[in-house]
């Protein structure tokens, strides 16, 4: 079985550790006032769908980042040895669109992610409307895969999303492996 650590970051109040919880099914703050995640918290569960029916599934690290750039400190430690990243932002708010840019070239491209190990996640927060269009984003954040996601209409697309994201950093995973078995072979 493969183990996964998958990055969740984006800018402050986004709705990241609400996603989080969604896909990890934590059922720990969802709902009340909104509490700011300081650092980092980790969600580990298994995600048996990502082989389909065929071998064991993964096992997902699910590592919620502080949005805050107090914590800017400690993402080089949060960045160490992780396999994927998701960021997150809020459409509806304009600075976050600006700032998406800072965590693409912070987590995914100083660690040279592969696209199957990245996702984009326009959240839209309860009564804000989904209204799926593409936001306007550069063209580095545009060859990401983008889903828009709000959990009271569609919290199932959301799941499934993020099955095919796994899948994706899965399979980079086995042809790293399977590259350094040949090197250590031949």
């Amino acid at each position: 079985m493969f183990k996964a650590k998958v990055l969740i970051v984006g800018p402050s109040e986004c709705g990241k550790t609400v996603l989080a919880n969604f896909l990890a099914d934590a059922t720990e703050t969802i709902g009340g006032e909104y509490n700011p995640t300081q650092g980092v918290r980790i969600l580990e569960f298994d995600c048996p769908s990502v082989n389909g029916n065929k071998g064991p599934g993964c096992e997902v690290e699910l590592w919620d980042c502080g949005g805050d750039h107090k914590f800017e400190s400690c993402w080089p430690a949060l960045m160490k040895d992780s396999h994927g990243v998701i960021i997150v932002f809020n459409p509806d708010i304009p600075s976050h669109l600006k700032e998406i840019d800072m965590w693409h070239s912070t987590f995914i491209q100083k660690q040279r992610l592969q696209e199957n190990q990245c996702l984009l996640i326009a959240h839209h927060k309860p009564g804000s409307g989904d209204d799926g269009e593409r936001p306007d984003l550069s063209s580095a954040l545009s060859r990401l895969t983008l889903v828009h996601s709000n959990l009271e209409e569609d919290p199932e697309d959301l799941r499934m999303e993020f099955i095919k994201f796994v899948r994706g950093v899965v399979s980079s995973l086995s042809e790293s492996r399977d590259i350094e078995e040949m090197s250590i072979i031949t």
